[in-house]
């Protein structure tokens, strides 16, 4: 088992829409194993030993809407990682709601984006304003929690990073454009990502389709602007399993019917796993696959994907507000303890409207212990969507540790032919 320290007192038009999708069955994104592994049934064993912990959730497994992909990670002589993985319930076709775990892939199209322009004086530390050009839309010319006080890419991705900041991420969406966040994904093969709106302002389609016009800038010097984006044939809206729940909640008013997600954003377990497979092991994928990343892009990413909230200067958070749990939901829960020194996590979680997903890379430099592991759950007793009554406390938090706990214990005991060196992973948290 883990100990845990105490804390001390310190959008596309149809035809090309079609062909990419097309495009993206032949790419294959996620390791051929993950489509062919669930047979064996690896997970459900390994959970069918704990019947106290998951007994619940395997014999309801549709109403809690779970699925789960397990990676395993073995190293050949010369640390060449290969993979092979496993699944329970995958289903694309069954929809989540993915709320934040869609900002590492805005995150990953806005550094791509920065290196395609190829402007001098233009990269990810620049400083930008952000301005208003239509209904919905709000400026930025300051950010309080960065050292310079002024916004900038790389700020945003930090705050997306270490607390999943919300506005963060809306940012990012504004500076990539709708059409060209689903185009960059799509055309690396992950055909089941749709990403229409911002997040935590409540937008129509057509304002969620245009995005603020932005200048980048050095003192006075003007480096590059961008006009209001906008998107005139929005990814097609999903069409099926997307009406969920017996109720939901218009404003105050309750509605008898399940709650509509056909125009939310969506992706699947599998595409979530093939992007974070993606940035983290490029040289194990097709080329056409990765992003347009520099060595300097992936450093940065690892850094703060990993970092825990409490070593961040800018911004600065309260271990209070932000413990060391905060969004590390696989293995730790919502802990507010001290996580170990030994162990990091490379994730990106989300939870709303029930739902609760992590997609994490595991790490134990002590155990040279190494694994992938995406999963969601939905945790909504009453069936109601929109009234804030969910289960995290009670099932969701717990399932997610006890999940990262089971697999963790599997990948102890698990022999391997060669150790990992895992020197990649290890990083320097000071800022």
């Amino acid at each position: 088992m883990i100990k845990l320290i105490p804390r001390g007192t310190a959008g596309l038009p149809l035809l090309p829409y079609m062909l990419i999708l097309l495009a993206s069955c032949f790419m294959n994104p996620i390791p051929a194993a993950a489509q062919h592994m669930s047979s064996k049934k690896l997970v459900q064993r390994i959970l069918k030993k704990q019947p106290d912990k998951f007994g619940e959730i395997l014999e309801n497994p549709e109403k809690y809407r779970v699925q789960i992909l397990y990676t395993q990670i073995d190293r050949d002589a010369q640390n060449q990682p290969h993979f092979t993985s496993f699944g329970y319930r995958l289903n694309p076709d069954e929809y989540f709601y993915p709320a934040s775990t869609v900002k590492l892939p805005g995150a990953l199209v806005a550094l791509e984006k920065l290196n395609a322009l190829d402007i001098p004086g233009l990269n990810k530390y620049t400083p930008l304003r952000i301005d208003s050009a239509y209904a919905g839309q709000s400026a930025v010319k300051t950010d309080s929690s960065s050292e310079n006080q002024l916004p900038s890419i790389a700020h945003y991705i930090k705050k997306v990073l270490l607390v999943s900041d919300n506005d963060a991420y809306n940012r990012l969406y504004e500076f990539v454009g709708q059409q060209q966040l689903n185009e960059a994904l799509h055309r690396k093969g992950f055909g089941d990502v749709r990403l229409v709106h911002r997040l935590s302002v409540f937008l129509s389609p057509d304002e969620n389709a245009r995005t603020n016009p932005f200048t980048f800038y050095e003192g006075e010097k003007i480096v590059y602007q961008q006009p209001m984006l906008y998107n005139p044939a929005p990814v097609p809206a999903r069409s099926n399993t997307t009406l969920l729940g017996k109720g939901h909640y218009l404003g105050d008013s309750l509605v008898n019917g399940p709650m509509d997600f056909s125009n939310k954003n969506s992706i699947s377990i599998e595409n979530l796993q093939g992007i974070l497979k993606t940035v983290l092991f490029p040289e194990s994928v097709p080329e056409q696959q990765r992003f347009n990343l520099t060595p300097d892009d992936y450093a940065f990413l690892y850094k703060y994907m990993s970092m825990l909230p409490r070593e961040s200067d800018y911004p600065s958070y309260d271990p209070g507000e932000y413990p060391d749990g905060y969004v590390k939901f696989l293995l730790f829960g919502n802990t507010k303890e001290r996580l170990p020194e030994n162990i990091r996590i490379f994730n990106k979680v989300g939870d709303a409207y029930g739902f609760i997903i992590d997609n994490a890379y595991l790490v134990d430099f002590e155990n040279n212990v190494e694994f992938l592991l995406t999963a969601v759950l939905l945790a909504n007793e009453n069936e109601v969507f929109n009234d804030g009554q969910y289960e995290y406390e009670e099932v969701a938090f717990p399932f997610m540790k006890n999940l990262g706990q089971a697999i963790y214990d599997f990948e102890l005991k698990r022999k391997r032919k060669h150790q990992p060196n895992l020197e990649k992973f290890r990083i320097d948290y000071t800022e």
